[in-house]
């Protein structure tokens, strides 16, 4: 059964023990899972696209305007895959969606008084990674890895964090992903704020980028961070203590492992590092996919760790951060955006060597 043919399974089988007569997909995530990496957006911001997928237990269609029908067809060659198109005028108040549907009982991916939302059931199906979408994500993260080791290399002194986020950009799109985050803090804004927007502020020592990059619809994310001159104690402290959280993260990130047993295994690292509340500062990541995290590990989440997911945990305490996206297998978890000469921190956990990224410092 090809990739195509096992989503569509799942989703009838949703139907089926959801008492559901069809299924409406209008997220970008969604609508690139369910079209094994197709593109329904115009607007890279945008969390619902161009497109609506509807899918009963016989029939699949495609919603769409003029304006986007014939770059699905042609590039995306999404009716090659068996989709009946359908196609509205785009001044068209009215879609055929309401007559596709009219009498059904319909759930949807996204928040309607219309419909019956199954978002969630979705997010876990999204995260559910295929051989073929396991071998994408291979793709995305050595691309993702690349460019922000061929970005920081191309760091000096005096940049700007705009010109510094526009490199990395460069360096990702010219690769064939699209950065939909592109974070740079320089000095004292790193230790400031976890979520930095570039801005005007110029490069003195130290820096951290931070890329989320898209291609096939999945999401793949990485930090790194530069430094120039010799790195001060404090930080050199933190460095280790955040690789020891990382470490612990990716080590408990094993198949039929509960969320939240993970987590307090992160928890417990943070305490043992000495930053013990430094986890309640910023989200630790979770389960990647088709969303940068389609679900965020918590103290309380029930998500169990499946093998093929991918995970993004990304703890940080202030002034660092260490994060990679990984993928679970079967025997050992496989580091997707691994930069191999990039220098790393050695943690033991349990008899198993880990290698963190160490902070680069430029002499």
């Amino acid at each position: 059964m090809n990739e195509l043919d096992q989503k569509l399974e799942a989703i009838r089988q949703l139907l089926e023990n959801s008492q559901l007569d069809a299924l409406v997909l209008r997220r970008v995530s969604s609508f690139a899972w369910a079209t094994c990496g197709a593109s329904s957006y115009v607007n890279t911001a945008s969390e619902l696209g161009t497109a609506t997928i509807v899918i009963t237990q016989d029939s699949k269609y495609l919603i769409t305007n003029r304006i986007e029908a014939p770059r699905l067809s042609k590039e995306e060659k999404l009716e090659e895959q068996g989709w009946t198109f359908i196609v509205d005028d785009w001044y068209s108040e009215q879609t055929s969606l309401s007559k596709l549907i009219v009498g059904k009982r319909v759930g949807a991916d996204f928040s309607s008084k219309d419909f019956v939302d199954v978002s969630i059931d979705i997010a876990r199906l999204r995260s559910r990674l295929l051989l073929p979408e396991q071998e994408r994500f291979r793709q995305l993260g050595k691309i993702c890895a690349e460019a922000m080791n061929a970005a920081i290399h191309k760091i000096t002194p005096g940049q700007s964090e705009h010109e510094i986020a526009a490199i990395l950009a460069y360096e990702t799109e010219s690769r064939g992903a699209w950065p939909i985050v592109d974070l740079v803090a320089v000095d004292d804004r790193v230790y400031d704020y976890r979520h930095p927007l570039p801005t005007d502020k110029r490069l003195s020592k130290y820096a951290m980028l931070v890329l989320c990059g898209r291609k096939w619809g999945l999401v793949c994310s990485i930090t790194r961070l530069i430094h120039f001159g010799k790195l001060p104690e404090d930080l050199a402290i933190k460095q280790s203590a955040v690789a020891n959280v990382d470490a612990a993260l990716i080590h408990h990130t094993r198949p039929n492992t509960r969320l939240s047993d993970v987590f307090i295994h992160a928890i417990h690292a943070y305490e043992q590092n000495g930053f013990a509340d430094e986890w309640k500062l910023h989200h630790q990541g979770g389960i990647a996919g088709y969303e940068s995290r389609e679900f965020f590990g918590t103290p309380t989440s029930q998500e169990i760790v499946y093998e093929g997911q991918a995970y993004a945990w990304n703890p940080s305490i202030t002034g660092v951060k260490s994060e990679d996206t990984i993928l679970v297998g079967a025997d050992n978890n496989e580091v997707l955006t691994d930069i191999t000469d990039w220098p790393k921190i050695e943690v033991d956990i349990d008899g198993h060597k880990i290698r963190r990224p160490a902070i680069l410092e430029i002499s």
